[in-house]
């Protein structure tokens, strides 16, 4: 079952207990409010292989292709348009209010060659972002965040179909499902085995404790952690390349907790991290 209605909660919770937070998850709060119940109107949809499976994760290749996606463009348009009203409601910007009304207006007129960009967003290729954002005059970030923010919902719907012993035996740091980045690892059980958790389809996958997953260094003298406080959550790093991953040990709680969620709910950590000199894994 979609999980963007414990994500909403344990987001609320955090702003209840961090009133700091407050204007920093606002836009998420309001994004996830959205996509409660919606999760199957998105317009996109993906085609897993029923065959070949296996040979594509041996071969080190997620189950999702871009060949793989299809889009519905009224209802992922209508989906998008929704998107685009959160990030109004909760903009604050002068500049950011004229982007968004260029790109309802564009959606609306069906400006926009949706299964272009939204395959571009899944193949991370930003040429064709960039390209369509300069013909309305938007801002590329902006008009990514919106289009990743429906692709993202469309793949953790995917992702849930998934029987985990289709990707058995996948070794990479990236996900076996789609291919994005790990956005979060995980402990869990009495043993604290490790999961990484994908940034996009939020599909969890084991890999070893010892081993960095973005540049695959296993060298214990340049793996490391530091804790703020007592909290679940800690950061790993890796000095070999520089970077950092957020790793939740659900031994010490919030186990329920959606990984999305627990990571936004954690940005004093991000920052942290930043001041250390690490940057987030990519």
């Amino acid at each position: 079952m979609p999980q963007t209605g414990r994500k909403r909660e344990h987001l609320d919770r955090t702003v209840r207990e961090r009133p700091e937070y407050r204007e920093v998850l606002s836009l998420f709060q309001g994004l996830f409010a959205y996509i409660d119940g919606r999760e199957g109107d998105t317009g996109i949809s993906f085609a897993l292989p029923e065959q070949h499976g296996a040979e594509r994760v041996n071969g080190g290749l997620p189950l999702v292709a871009p060949e793989n996606l299809s889009v519905d463009r009224e209802k992922a348009g209508a989906f998008l348009s929704g998107i685009v009203g959160v990030i109004r409601g909760a903009n604050r910007d002068p500049l950011g209010g004229v982007e968004l009304d260029r790109i309802g207006r564009a959606l609306e007129e069906n400006a926009l060659e949706l299964p272009l960009l939204l395959s571009a967003c899944l193949q991370r290729e930003r040429k064709s972002l960039e390209e369509a954002a300069a013909a309305i005059s938007v801002r590329p970030p902006l008009l990514t965040f919106i289009l990743e923010t429906s692709l993202k919902t469309a793949l953790s719907l995917a992702a849930e179909s998934v029987d985990p012993k289709t990707v058995e035996g996948w070794k990479e740091g990236y996900c076996p499902v789609c291919g994005s980045r790990a956005g979060m690892d995980e402990l869990a059980g009495e043993e604290g085995k490790r999961f990484l958790c994908c940034s996009a389809c939020s599909f969890r996958w084991p890999f070893p404790r010892l081993r960095c997953p973005y540049c695959g260094n296993q060298d214990p003298e340049t793996l490391s952690y530091f804790l703020a406080g007592d909290e679940p959550v800690r950061v790993g790093v890796c000095r070999k390349c520089s970077r950092y991953i957020k790793t939740r040990d659900s031994r010490k709680g919030n186990g329920d907790v959606p990984l999305e969620a627990e990571d936004l709910a954690t940005l004093h950590l991000d920052l942290l991290a930043g001041k250390e000199g690490f940057e987030r894994g990519r």
